[in-house]
C-alpha cells in the first residue's frame, strides 16, 4: 500500500479568540426564541408505577408485610428476615409462596406452611394463597438480611 504523508512546517500557530462573558450571555429575547431542551419531556416524565403484583408494587409489598408478622417460635426474626422465604409469585389474586424450613425436622415443620398459606391468604387482594415447601438450595445463616444477623448478634 503506497501512502502519501505530507510535512508541513510552521514557524508560528495562531492563537484561537478568547471566549468573552459578554458573548456568552444570553438576553431574554435569545431565551424566549431558544428551541426546547430535547431532554424536557424525558425529566418531566415520572417513572412507570410498578404494577401491584410486581415486586414494590402495593399488593406484593403488602404479601411481605403479612410474611414479617410470621415470626420463627425459636428464633426471634420473623421468616422472611430470616431468609425462609424463597420467592413470591402473585398472578390475578393468587400468591404463591416457596419457602423453606431452618431444618428438616424444625418442630414447626407441620404448622408453618399453614400459618404462611393463611396470613397471605387474608392480605386483601389475594383470593388465594399456596405454599410450597422446599429444600433445596437448603437454608444456611447467610440467607438471613443484616437486621436479622443483627438482631441476633451475628454482625
Amino acid at each position: 500500500m503506497n501512502e502519501n504523508i505530507r510535512i508541513e512546517e510552521v514557524d508560528s500557530i495562531e492563537k484561537p479568540p478568547r471566549a468573552r462573558v459578554e458573548n456568552a450571555v444570553e438576553s431574554a429575547t435569545d431565551m424566549s426564541e431558544r428551541k426546547k431542551d430535547y431532554l424536557e419531556g424525558f425529566l418531566a416524565q415520572k417513572p412507570a408505577a410498578p404494577a401491584p403484583s410486581e415486586p414494590d408494587g402495593d399488593l406484593y409489598e403488602a404479601v411481605i408485610a403479612a410474611l414479617k408478622e410470621i415470626y420463627d417460635p425459636e428464633i426471634p426474626v420473623n421468616i422472611y428476615d430470616l431468609g425462609l422465604i424463597y420467592n413470591v409469585e402473585i398472578n390475578d389474586g393468587h400468591a404463591v409462596v416457596s419457602m423453606t424450613l431452618t431444618t428438616p425436622n424444625c418442630p414447626v415443620a407441620e404448622s408453618m406452611p399453614g400459618e404462611v398459606e393463611l396470613r397471605v391468604g387474608a392480605v386483601p387482594g389475594i383470593g388465594d394463597a399456596e405454599v410450597n415447601l422446599v429444600w433445596e438450595p437448603a437454608w444456611s445463616p447467610a440467607n438471613m438480611t443484616d437486621e436479622a444477623r443483627l438482631e441476633l448478634g451475628m454482625l
